[in-house]
């Protein structure tokens, strides 16, 4: 299974984003195939502050247009929500000591966690600070 993580969801959502194209039809290959994919609740949550981030964009999305997106990806019935559970807890904790996490970069961690727990063989990124939990496999599915 294949999860999707924040960076790649903001980059097919926003319009301003450099890779807009690329990651907008890799996630609508995603949410099309029949094939199993997923997204951590945790990017969800991500997703939303930064879409709606009034620094960070031009036009940022409203609330409306970011939750509308949320729905619109949660209609794809092969879509799985990795949520935390105590496994995902207990791999955190390991991915926090093995990885070396401080600060933010747990965030990270634990999408590594809810994936690794939650049967994702393959996370697509373009965020490299996944390098340091190795146990997941990443891809870049925008070459860039």
């Amino acid at each position: 299974m294949i999860a999707a993580d924040t960076n790649l969801l903001v980059h097919a959502h926003q319009r301003e984003a450099s890779l807009h194209s690329k990651a907008r039809e890799a996630i609508r290959g995603l949410a099309e195939s029949p094939v199993p994919w997923a997204i951590c609740l945790h990017c969800f949550v991500e997703f939303y502050a930064v879409v709606t981030h009034p620094k960070l964009w031009e036009k940022p999305s409203t609330p409306e247009e970011a939750l509308d997106q949320i729905s619109a990806w949660r209609e794809s019935p092969s879509l799985r929500i990795l949520c935390d559970s105590p496994g995902v807890l207990d791999k955190l904790a390991e991915l926090a000591v093995s990885g070396s996490v401080r600060g933010a970069l747990i965030h990270d961690a634990r999408i590594a966690a809810a994936c690794l727990v939650g049967g994702v063989g393959e996370l697509w990124t373009v965020d490299r600070d996944f390098s340091r939990f190795p146990a997941i496999k990443t891809r870049n599915p925008l070459g860039a």
